[in-house]
């Protein structure tokens, strides 16, 4: 599929973030693109299948969750692929202002947040 990794990050323009930066914008990126894929799954999803699924996240069964996609959405991992090439884009266009700001001490996921 694809890995959040510095050579992630070097791909997006990120690679000079300081060493103690890049694990926590990674995770941001993570949820971040979780949140982006579940908001777009859902609304391809009935109340009936949205009350399935949300069960999964809600029991933390990941192994779960994935398999009810893998059977009830098998494009999932278009989306999944689309959204990210999106998140990269944004990502991206600001990361000149996000390592600006990292320099500056200053940086945040918030800087981040209102870029993407």
């Amino acid at each position: 599929m694809f890995k959040l990794d510095d050579d992630f990050l070097q791909s997006i323009g990120l690679g000079a973030l300081p060493e103690d930066q890049k694990q926590p914008m990674l995770q941001h990126i993570y949820e971040t693109l979780e949140l982006r894929v579940g908001m777009k799954l859902a609304e391809q999803m009935t109340d009936t299948q949205l009350d399935e699924f949300e069960g999964y996240i809600d029991r933390k069964d990941d192994a779960g969750a994935l398999t009810w996609l893998e059977s009830n959405f098998p494009h999932y991992k278009q989306v999944v692929a689309e959204e990210l090439e999106k998140l990269k884009a944004e990502i991206s266009a600001s990361a000149a202002m996000i390592l600006e700001s990292s320099a500056n001490g200053s940086a945040s996921n918030d800087q981040f947040a209102s870029a993407a």
